[in-house]
């Protein structure tokens, strides 16, 4: 599978090539070029504070830029630099034909200045083609129409396929992607290309750890120390105490978790249970909440009388206990009694309380 580099080294100077472009402008559309796109100190200036400077309307500053770009557009100057666009072009047609506006100026270029005279560029240029940012969709280019309704089209099949609290892995997600890309087989389009194709989704990204989902869920757009909790007993795939959580917070997160404000987090979000003396699980995992004894009494309600074996191997399944808690909260008499066959079944009144609770 083809796989695209991390960054491209062009033939041509960008800062050159956007004062060739310039040359033969006034001085003045120019400076509202310059001002515009921060050509000179990389901050690109309002319509309005240009306007301020020379005494004008913003829309006043709009028409002279406008007019600007249309007078290199229609310059020998222009026409000289046809190889330029044409290899910002074929740069685009190796990220795929359609990338995210700040994915292919970071490819370019770490300098601000310098992708903001790339930016220019790409205004410029007859073939390229800008889809401004909407609900859906970060800013982009493109030079190939087809693949761009092909890759919107893709995504925001994707959107509606994924599950609000989904988490996949990046290989998951891309085969996801890949499968509703109409026209594209899996080999034609590199790992790397198919994830930037996703980057410019604002419905769908990833979190700390690398895992894709939707952006509304929590899972990715991690906020809080609840969230990383999450996602740091999930990796860790099995239940943890309050402690090794927050420790696990701050070594893989490099953020300051305090034990006993991870503790009162964890009681607080129904997504974890207490499973022990300070030990939490994931509520997905299968973990029921509530107490000891009301575990007890939902196996029974759920699986009718038990004997105590049975009851003692299935909450030690729910619940980090030593056997004595377990036979502690058997001895419960508003909750359960012996029947003939010496196996434990509910009161009367605990399978009322049971009935009305899950009726």
């Amino acid at each position: 599978m083809k796989t695209t580099s991390k960054s491209t080294k062009l033939n041509f100077k960008p800062k050159q090539s956007t004062k060739k472009l310039m040359k033969d402008l006034k001085e003045r559309d120019r400076y509202v070029l310059e001002s515009r796109f921060g050509l000179v100190d990389s901050d690109k200036r309002t319509l309005e504070s240009i306007g301020g400077e020379y005494n004008i309307t913003r829309e006043r500053v709009r028409q002279i830029q406008n007019a600007a770009l249309k007078a290199i557009r229609k310059s020998d100057n222009y026409e000289d630099a046809k190889e330029i666009f044409i290899e910002i072009e074929d740069l685009i047609n190796e990220l795929g034909g359609l990338v995210n506006e700040e994915h292919l100026l970071g490819h370019i270029s770490s300098d601000k200045v310098i992708q903001n005279h790339i930016h220019f560029h790409l205004v410029v240029g007859d073939n390229f083609k800008k889809h401004k940012e909407d609900l859906k969709f970060k800013n982009r280019w493109s030079v190939n129409g087809e693949i761009a309704d092909k890759v919107h089209s893709a995504l925001e099949k994707l959107h509606n396929y994924l599950e609000e609290e989904e988490i996949l892995s990046e290989e998951k997600m891309i085969l996801k992607f890949l499968d509703r890309l109409d026209g594209k087989e899996d080999g034609l389009i590199s790992d790397d290309i198919a994830k930037q194709f996703l980057e410019i989704s604002k419905l769908i990204g990833k979190n700390p750890l690398g895992d894709w989902g939707l952006t509304s869920s929590k899972n990715i757009s991690v906020r809080g120390i609840r969230d990383y909790a999450y996602l740091v007993m999930k990796k860790n795939g099995s239940p943890m105490h309050f402690k090794e959580v927050a420790e696990s917070i701050t070594d893989t997160f490099k953020k300051i978790a305090n034990a006993a404000t991870t503790h009162n987090e964890l009681i607080k979000d129904e997504r974890f249970v207490l499973v022990g003396r300070g030990m939490y699980g994931l509520k997905e995992w299968g973990y029921k909440e509530g107490v000891v004894k009301e575990v007890i009494a939902e196996m029974i309600y759920e699986n009718g009388p038990l004997t105590k074996d049975e009851i003692i191997d299935g909450v030690l399944k729910e619940r980090y206990l030593k056997e004595n808690t377990v036979l502690v909260n058997l001895s419960n008499k508003d909750y359960f009694k012996k029947n003939k066959d010496g196996k434990y079944e509910l009161t009367a009144k605990k399978i009322k309380t049971l009935d009305k609770k899950n009726a």
